[in-house]
């Protein structure tokens, strides 16, 4: 393919490129992170009233979203949500909008959180690292897709503790197809599919091995099938470093939250962030991580 080719001879060009698309989709991975888990609740309490078969009722009035009838990813148009003001094109560029608008509303000039263009920037960034790491490839356009899946994932569940079935299990099935049609990522559809089962199993077993312990849920079914298509995507032999070291760092981090910010050690902390940054660091970095463990551990 010319594209490929041209992209290959020119690597810059691919990491820039990457780099561009990465900052559009983080501006759209915003609007997912923020909407979806609303289309969701929105849809469950449709179920629930018609299970009940009493009358759907308007959303609940503080939500900022209650006032449109229709919700979705492309409905309303982006907008203020103080003012409602209309977001205009040149007011949606990742990271330069902002820093042009000096992180204000251009028609109300309240406040829009800092969190917006570091999503974008850092979507980008990861864009470019996934670029330089795997090439001008198909494989690199499907790695891609993970990564911004595993974005949002991290968003979601740091602000909803949900991690939305419509995001994993699309996730899991298109690992094994990756690695069905074989795009070199060097993962056989064997261990493909062990590490899917094994994936779930594993935190399936903890979760009870906790409950019947303790009295206590220690994580979601959401998080068993995030490991899942982690392991779908890069074999079982990924997942015992996906596991060790998003534990060692859940730890550390809610340790640390407790003792310098004074956090209530009985409030739940959401474990997918953890077990999707071990992810995308086995992602990038897997084999040399392998070979130290392999070398000074094991050896």
């Amino acid at each position: 393919m010319e594209i490929i080719d041209l992209l290959s001879a020119s690597p810059t060009l691919l990491i820039t490129i990457c780099s561009v698309l990465g900052l559009l989709v983080g501006s759209f991975l915003n609007v997912v992170v923020y909407r979806l888990p609303i289309m969701l609740q929105r849809e469950w309490k449709e179920q629930c009233c018609d299970y009940l078969e009493i009358e759907n009722t308007i959303p609940d009035s503080n939500d900022s979203s209650a006032k449109f009838k229709v919700f979705n990813l492309q409905k309303p148009d982006s907008h203020c949500p103080l003012c409602n003001h209309k977001i205009k094109p040149w007011e949606n560029i990742p990271v330069f909008s902002y820093l042009f608008l000096g992180g204000k509303c251009s028609s109300c000039k309240s406040k829009i959180s800092l969190r917006y263009p570091c999503v974008e920037f850092v979507t980008g960034l990861l864009s470019a690292l996934v670029a330089m790491s795997f090439g001008a490839t198909l494989l690199t356009l499907a790695l891609l897709l993970l990564s911004w899946s595993l974005i949002a994932l991290t968003l979601i569940d740091f602000d909803q503790q949900l991690l939305p079935d419509n995001i994993t299990l699309p996730l899991l099935w298109l690992g094994l197809l990756v690695n069905t049609v074989d795009l070199g990522f060097g993962v056989s559809l064997r261990d493909a599919v062990i590490g899917a089962i094994a994936g779930y199993l594993v935190l399936w077993v903890i979760y009870w091995g906790f409950k019947l312990t303790t009295g206590k849920e220690g994580m979601g079914y959401g998080d068993f099938k995030l490991l899942a298509a982690l392991g779908a995507w890069m074999g079982w032999q990924s997942l015992l470093p996906i596991i060790l070291l998003s534990s060692l760092v859940g730890a550390f981090f809610g340790l640390g939250m407790i003792v310098f910010l004074g956090r209530d050690k009985s409030i739940p902390m959401p474990f997918g962030p953890f077990l999707t940054g071990a992810g995308f660091i086995m992602l990038i970095w897997g084999p040399q991580i392998s070979s130290f463990y392999m070398n000074n551990i094991v050896g």
